[in-house]
Protein backbone atom coordinates (compact mmCIF):
# COMPACT_ATOMS: atom_id res chain seq x y z
CA UNK A 1 0.00 0.00 0.00
CA UNK A 2 0.99 3.69 -0.61
CA UNK A 3 2.47 5.91 1.98
CA UNK A 4 -0.93 7.58 4.27
CA UNK A 5 -1.74 10.76 2.52
CA UNK A 6 -2.61 13.12 5.05
CA UNK A 7 -3.05 16.41 3.27
CA UNK A 8 -6.75 16.80 4.02
CA UNK A 9 -5.98 16.12 7.98
CA UNK A 10 -3.16 19.04 7.84
CA UNK A 11 -5.55 21.48 5.78
CA UNK A 12 -8.23 20.97 7.74
CA UNK A 13 -5.92 21.85 11.11
CA UNK A 14 -5.02 24.52 8.96
CA UNK A 15 -1.62 24.28 7.91
CA UNK A 16 -0.15 25.18 4.66
CA UNK A 17 -0.10 21.88 2.53
CA UNK A 18 1.93 21.51 -0.49
CA UNK A 19 -0.97 20.62 -2.86
CA UNK A 20 -4.89 21.68 -2.30
CA UNK A 21 -6.64 18.65 -1.47
CA UNK A 22 -10.00 17.48 -2.63
CA UNK A 23 -12.63 15.58 -2.33
CA UNK A 24 -15.90 15.51 -3.90
CA UNK A 25 -19.55 15.34 -2.16
CA UNK A 26 -21.24 12.17 -3.19
CA UNK A 27 -18.14 10.93 -5.19
CA UNK A 28 -18.75 7.62 -4.51
CA UNK A 29 -22.05 6.20 -6.66
CA UNK A 30 -23.68 8.53 -8.88
CA UNK A 31 -22.05 8.87 -12.26
CA UNK A 32 -19.65 5.78 -11.65
CA UNK A 33 -20.38 3.39 -14.03
CA UNK A 34 -19.35 0.42 -11.88
CA UNK A 35 -21.71 1.60 -9.20
CA UNK A 36 -24.62 1.68 -11.58
CA UNK A 37 -24.06 -1.70 -11.92
CA UNK A 38 -24.63 -2.48 -8.40
CA UNK A 39 -27.13 -0.16 -8.27
CA UNK A 40 -28.79 -2.43 -10.49
CA UNK A 41 -28.98 -5.38 -8.16
CA UNK A 42 -28.84 -3.62 -4.75
CA UNK A 43 -30.75 -0.35 -3.39
CA UNK A 44 -28.28 1.59 -1.42
CA UNK A 45 -29.73 -0.39 2.23
CA UNK A 46 -28.57 -3.06 1.29
CA UNK A 47 -25.38 -1.78 0.23
CA UNK A 48 -24.53 -0.42 3.32
CA UNK A 49 -25.39 -3.29 4.60
CA UNK A 50 -22.59 -5.46 2.93
CA UNK A 51 -19.46 -4.18 4.64
CA UNK A 52 -17.45 -5.90 1.57
CA UNK A 53 -19.52 -4.31 -0.73
CA UNK A 54 -20.21 -0.78 0.26
CA UNK A 55 -16.69 -0.55 1.25
CA UNK A 56 -15.84 -1.39 -2.30
CA UNK A 57 -18.01 1.26 -3.58
CA UNK A 58 -16.76 4.01 -1.30
CA UNK A 59 -12.86 3.59 -2.20
CA UNK A 60 -13.87 3.17 -6.33
CA UNK A 61 -13.21 7.31 -6.41
CA UNK A 62 -9.99 7.32 -4.85
CA UNK A 63 -8.93 4.44 -7.15
CA UNK A 64 -10.72 6.24 -10.01
CA UNK A 65 -10.01 10.22 -9.14
CA UNK A 66 -7.20 9.96 -7.02
CA UNK A 67 -8.61 12.31 -4.73
CA UNK A 68 -7.19 12.77 -1.06
CA UNK A 69 -10.28 11.10 1.06
CA UNK A 70 -12.85 8.93 0.53
CA UNK A 71 -16.48 9.78 2.22
CA UNK A 72 -18.22 6.42 3.46
CA UNK A 73 -21.07 5.54 1.42
CA UNK A 74 -24.33 5.74 3.58
CA UNK A 75 -27.21 8.13 4.15
CA UNK A 76 -27.73 10.72 6.69
CA UNK A 77 -31.00 8.93 8.03
CA UNK A 78 -29.18 5.28 8.04
CA UNK A 79 -29.08 5.67 12.37
CA UNK A 80 -32.98 6.75 12.93
CA UNK A 81 -34.36 3.08 12.55
CA UNK A 82 -32.05 2.55 15.68
CA UNK A 83 -34.27 5.43 17.44
CA UNK A 84 -37.32 4.13 16.42
CA UNK A 85 -37.91 5.98 13.09
CA UNK A 86 -40.09 4.22 10.49
CA UNK A 87 -37.85 5.10 7.31
CA UNK A 88 -37.37 3.85 4.01
CA UNK A 89 -35.04 5.39 0.72
CA UNK A 90 -37.31 5.47 -2.07
CA UNK A 91 -35.75 5.45 -5.28
CA UNK A 92 -36.24 8.68 -6.98
CA UNK A 93 -37.89 10.18 -3.88
CA UNK A 94 -35.13 9.62 -1.16
CA UNK A 95 -35.96 8.95 2.76
CA UNK A 96 -40.17 8.50 3.38
CA UNK A 97 -41.14 8.08 7.03
CA UNK A 98 -44.24 6.67 7.58
CA UNK A 99 -44.48 7.56 11.47
CA UNK A 100 -43.48 11.29 11.41
CA UNK A 101 -43.04 13.43 14.39
CA UNK A 102 -46.62 15.30 15.27
CA UNK A 103 -45.96 16.26 19.16
CA UNK A 104 -44.10 15.88 22.13
CA UNK A 105 -45.26 12.15 22.78
CA UNK A 106 -44.16 11.44 19.71
CA UNK A 107 -40.34 12.81 20.65
CA UNK A 108 -40.91 10.65 24.22
CA UNK A 109 -41.53 6.89 22.02
CA UNK A 110 -37.90 7.68 20.42
CA UNK A 111 -35.49 5.31 21.90
CA UNK A 112 -31.21 5.63 22.26
CA UNK A 113 -28.91 5.06 19.63
CA UNK A 114 -26.31 2.12 20.23
CA UNK A 115 -23.59 1.87 16.91
CA UNK A 116 -23.13 -1.75 17.87
CA UNK A 117 -26.39 -2.66 18.08
CA UNK A 118 -28.09 -0.35 15.42
CA UNK A 119 -24.98 -0.12 12.80
CA UNK A 120 -22.83 -3.04 13.20
CA UNK A 121 -22.56 -2.99 9.00
CA UNK A 122 -21.50 0.31 9.02
CA UNK A 123 -18.85 0.18 11.71
CA UNK A 124 -17.35 -2.91 9.84
CA UNK A 125 -17.37 -1.30 6.55
CA UNK A 126 -15.22 1.59 8.46
CA UNK A 127 -12.51 -1.30 9.67
CA UNK A 128 -12.50 -2.75 6.48
CA UNK A 129 -11.39 0.52 4.76
CA UNK A 130 -8.98 2.08 7.13
CA UNK A 131 -7.19 -0.87 8.57
CA UNK A 132 -6.60 -2.69 5.26
CA UNK A 133 -7.74 -0.58 1.77
CA UNK A 134 -7.16 2.96 1.97
CA UNK A 135 -4.34 5.35 2.15
CA UNK A 136 -6.18 8.52 2.60
CA UNK A 137 -8.20 9.51 5.45
CA UNK A 138 -11.74 8.07 5.37
CA UNK A 139 -14.15 11.00 6.05
CA UNK A 140 -17.46 9.82 8.31
CA UNK A 141 -20.41 12.02 8.25
CA UNK A 142 -23.71 12.40 10.03
CA UNK A 143 -26.94 15.05 9.15
CA UNK A 144 -27.80 17.34 11.54
CA UNK A 145 -30.41 18.00 13.36
CA UNK A 146 -32.75 20.24 11.60
CA UNK A 147 -32.39 18.23 8.88
CA UNK A 148 -33.25 15.36 10.55
CA UNK A 149 -35.66 16.61 12.11
CA UNK A 150 -37.25 17.97 8.30
CA UNK A 151 -37.60 14.47 7.34
CA UNK A 152 -38.90 13.29 10.47
CA UNK A 153 -41.73 16.05 11.01
CA UNK A 154 -42.42 16.35 7.04
CA UNK A 155 -42.74 12.26 6.82
CA UNK A 156 -40.01 13.05 3.46
CA UNK A 157 -38.30 15.39 1.38
CA UNK A 158 -40.00 19.21 1.31
CA UNK A 159 -39.18 21.98 -0.46
CA UNK A 160 -40.41 24.65 1.73
CA UNK A 161 -40.36 22.93 4.98
CA UNK A 162 -43.48 24.65 6.08
CA UNK A 163 -44.31 22.10 9.00
CA UNK A 164 -40.61 21.82 10.57
CA UNK A 165 -41.03 25.27 10.85
CA UNK A 166 -44.12 25.59 12.09
CA UNK A 167 -43.69 23.05 14.70
CA UNK A 168 -40.40 24.46 15.33
CA UNK A 169 -41.88 27.62 16.16
CA UNK A 170 -45.10 26.94 17.82
CA UNK A 171 -43.84 23.62 19.84
CA UNK A 172 -40.55 24.54 21.43
CA UNK A 173 -40.97 22.10 24.29
CA UNK A 174 -41.28 19.15 21.77
CA UNK A 175 -38.74 20.80 19.17
CA UNK A 176 -35.66 20.74 22.01
CA UNK A 177 -36.47 17.63 23.02
CA UNK A 178 -36.03 16.26 19.45
CA UNK A 179 -33.35 18.34 19.45
CA UNK A 180 -31.79 16.59 22.43
CA UNK A 181 -32.78 13.02 20.70
CA UNK A 182 -30.95 13.38 17.55
CA UNK A 183 -27.62 15.27 19.49
CA UNK A 184 -27.70 12.22 21.42
CA UNK A 185 -27.98 9.67 18.42
CA UNK A 186 -25.53 12.07 16.49
CA UNK A 187 -22.59 12.02 19.10
CA UNK A 188 -22.93 8.34 19.81
CA UNK A 189 -23.41 7.79 15.71
CA UNK A 190 -19.88 9.74 15.01
CA UNK A 191 -18.51 8.63 18.29
CA UNK A 192 -17.95 4.98 17.10
CA UNK A 193 -17.47 5.81 13.40
CA UNK A 194 -14.59 7.72 14.87
CA UNK A 195 -13.53 4.90 16.99
CA UNK A 196 -13.69 2.54 14.33
CA UNK A 197 -11.60 4.54 11.88
CA UNK A 198 -12.99 7.49 10.38
CA UNK A 199 -10.44 10.54 10.56
CA UNK A 200 -12.58 13.20 10.05
CA UNK A 201 -16.08 13.73 9.89
CA UNK A 202 -18.75 15.79 8.28
CA UNK A 203 -22.13 17.04 9.50
CA UNK A 204 -24.36 17.75 7.14
CA UNK A 205 -26.96 20.96 7.63
CA UNK A 206 -28.28 20.80 4.16
CA UNK A 207 -31.59 22.27 4.67
CA UNK A 208 -30.81 24.60 7.46
CA UNK A 209 -30.65 27.30 5.29
CA UNK A 210 -34.19 27.49 4.96
CA UNK A 211 -33.97 29.12 8.02
CA UNK A 212 -33.34 32.87 9.35
CA UNK A 213 -30.09 34.01 11.21
CA UNK A 214 -32.65 34.68 13.95
CA UNK A 215 -34.37 31.40 13.93
CA UNK A 216 -31.19 29.52 13.50
CA UNK A 217 -29.26 31.38 16.74
CA UNK A 218 -32.60 30.83 18.96
CA UNK A 219 -33.70 26.31 18.05
CA UNK A 220 -30.32 25.23 15.99
CA UNK A 221 -27.33 26.97 17.15
CA UNK A 222 -27.44 25.66 20.83
CA UNK A 223 -27.70 22.06 19.48
CA UNK A 224 -25.10 22.25 17.27
CA UNK A 225 -22.98 23.74 19.25
CA UNK A 226 -23.16 20.94 22.47
CA UNK A 227 -22.92 18.43 19.24
CA UNK A 228 -19.61 19.64 18.11
CA UNK A 229 -18.38 20.39 21.58
CA UNK A 230 -18.39 16.43 22.30
CA UNK A 231 -17.10 15.59 19.08
CA UNK A 232 -14.16 18.10 19.53
CA UNK A 233 -12.70 15.57 22.55
CA UNK A 234 -12.30 12.79 19.63
CA UNK A 235 -9.68 15.04 18.57
CA UNK A 236 -10.36 14.62 14.34
CA UNK A 237 -10.99 17.82 12.17
CA UNK A 238 -15.30 18.59 11.95
CA UNK A 239 -16.46 19.96 9.09
CA UNK A 240 -20.14 21.43 8.72
CA UNK A 241 -21.71 21.94 4.95
CA UNK A 242 -25.24 23.33 3.75
CA UNK A 243 -26.87 24.21 0.98
CA UNK A 244 -27.62 27.76 0.53
CA UNK A 245 -26.43 28.93 4.13
CA UNK A 246 -24.13 31.38 3.22
CA UNK A 247 -26.25 33.96 5.79
CA UNK A 248 -25.19 31.26 8.72
CA UNK A 249 -21.45 31.71 7.65
CA UNK A 250 -20.98 33.97 10.63
CA UNK A 251 -22.57 31.49 12.73
CA UNK A 252 -21.42 28.47 11.85
CA UNK A 253 -17.59 30.14 12.41
CA UNK A 254 -18.82 30.48 16.27
CA UNK A 255 -19.05 26.83 16.47
CA UNK A 256 -16.32 24.56 18.16
CA UNK A 257 -15.93 23.02 14.54
CA UNK A 258 -12.18 23.20 12.50
CA UNK A 259 -13.88 23.49 8.67
CA UNK A 260 -16.62 25.69 7.34
CA UNK A 261 -17.84 24.43 3.80
CA UNK A 262 -19.01 26.81 1.63
CA UNK A 263 -21.81 26.03 -1.25
CA UNK A 264 -21.17 27.90 -5.10
CA UNK A 265 -22.60 31.08 -3.57
CA UNK A 266 -20.54 31.88 -1.19
CA UNK A 267 -16.77 33.29 -2.79
CA UNK A 268 -13.75 31.95 -0.47
CA UNK A 269 -12.67 35.88 -0.34
CA UNK A 270 -16.02 37.04 0.74
CA UNK A 271 -15.93 34.44 3.34
CA UNK A 272 -12.82 35.81 4.78
CA UNK A 273 -13.77 39.35 4.35
CA UNK A 274 -16.69 38.18 7.00
CA UNK A 275 -14.25 36.79 9.60
CA UNK A 276 -13.76 33.30 8.24
CA UNK A 277 -10.69 32.50 9.19
CA UNK A 278 -10.72 28.83 9.63
CA UNK A 279 -10.08 26.14 7.16
CA UNK A 280 -12.95 26.46 4.25
CA UNK A 281 -13.88 23.61 2.31
CA UNK A 282 -15.60 24.31 -1.67
CA UNK A 283 -16.51 25.32 -3.87
CA UNK A 284 -17.24 24.98 -7.61
CA UNK A 285 -20.52 24.58 -8.76
CA UNK A 286 -21.41 21.02 -9.72
CA UNK A 287 -23.45 22.22 -12.98
CA UNK A 288 -20.35 23.57 -14.52
CA UNK A 289 -18.73 19.89 -14.62
CA UNK A 290 -20.80 19.68 -17.54
CA UNK A 291 -19.24 22.99 -19.11
CA UNK A 292 -16.80 23.04 -21.78
CA UNK A 293 -13.60 22.58 -20.05
CA UNK A 294 -12.10 25.68 -20.56
CA UNK A 295 -14.73 27.10 -17.71
CA UNK A 296 -13.96 24.57 -15.61
CA UNK A 297 -10.59 25.25 -15.92
CA UNK A 298 -11.13 28.99 -15.08
CA UNK A 299 -13.17 28.50 -12.26
CA UNK A 300 -10.95 26.00 -10.38
CA UNK A 301 -7.80 27.86 -10.95
CA UNK A 302 -9.88 31.09 -9.07
CA UNK A 303 -10.96 28.86 -6.40
CA UNK A 304 -7.66 27.44 -5.65
CA UNK A 305 -6.07 31.15 -5.80
CA UNK A 306 -8.47 32.37 -3.32
CA UNK A 307 -8.29 29.47 -0.97
CA UNK A 308 -4.09 29.79 -1.30
CA UNK A 309 -4.81 33.37 0.60
CA UNK A 310 -4.98 32.05 3.74
CA UNK A 311 -3.63 28.83 5.02
CA UNK A 312 -6.19 26.44 5.22
CA UNK A 313 -8.18 24.81 2.27
CA UNK A 314 -9.79 21.79 0.77
CA UNK A 315 -11.22 21.70 -2.65
CA UNK A 316 -14.32 20.55 -3.18
CA UNK A 317 -18.00 20.97 -4.89
CA UNK A 318 -21.05 23.31 -3.68
CA UNK A 319 -23.32 20.38 -3.34
CA UNK A 320 -22.77 16.89 -4.53
CA UNK A 321 -21.99 14.63 -8.20
CA UNK A 322 -25.21 14.07 -9.81
CA UNK A 323 -25.47 11.28 -12.40
CA UNK A 324 -24.96 13.19 -15.86
CA UNK A 325 -21.35 13.69 -14.70
CA UNK A 326 -18.70 12.16 -16.50
CA UNK A 327 -16.67 10.51 -14.52
CA UNK A 328 -13.07 11.48 -16.78
CA UNK A 329 -13.84 14.93 -16.18
CA UNK A 330 -13.63 14.43 -12.40
CA UNK A 331 -10.41 12.65 -12.54
CA UNK A 332 -9.04 15.28 -15.54
CA UNK A 333 -10.12 18.09 -12.54
CA UNK A 334 -8.45 16.13 -9.70
CA UNK A 335 -5.25 16.28 -11.28
CA UNK A 336 -6.11 19.86 -12.23
CA UNK A 337 -6.43 21.03 -8.68
CA UNK A 338 -3.26 19.01 -7.51
CA UNK A 339 -0.98 20.52 -10.22
CA UNK A 340 -2.04 23.79 -10.60
CA UNK A 341 -2.01 24.57 -6.78
CA UNK A 342 1.35 22.44 -5.93
CA UNK A 343 2.67 25.31 -8.65
CA UNK A 344 0.66 28.08 -7.29
CA UNK A 345 2.35 27.02 -3.36
CA UNK A 346 5.83 27.13 -4.92
CA UNK A 347 5.31 30.10 -6.83
CA UNK A 348 3.73 32.36 -3.49
CA UNK A 349 6.74 30.12 -1.35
Amino acid sequence: MKAFNDTLLRAARGERTEHTPVWYMRQAGRSQPEYRAIKEKYSLEEITHQPELCAYVTRLPVENYNVDAAILYKDIVTPLPGIGVDVKIKAGVGPVISNPIRSVADVEKLGEFNAKEHTPFVLETIKLLTEEQLNVPLIGFAGAPFTLASYMIEGGPSRNYNKTKSFMVSEPKAWFALMDKLADMIIADITAQIEAGAKAIQIFDSWVGALSVEDYRVFIKPVMTRIFGELRKENVPLIQFGVGASHLINEWNDLPLDVVGLDWRMPIRKARELGVMKTVQGNLDPSLLLADWSVIEQRTKEIIDQGLEVPGHIFNLGHGVFPEVNPDVLKRLTTLIHEYSRERVIQLG
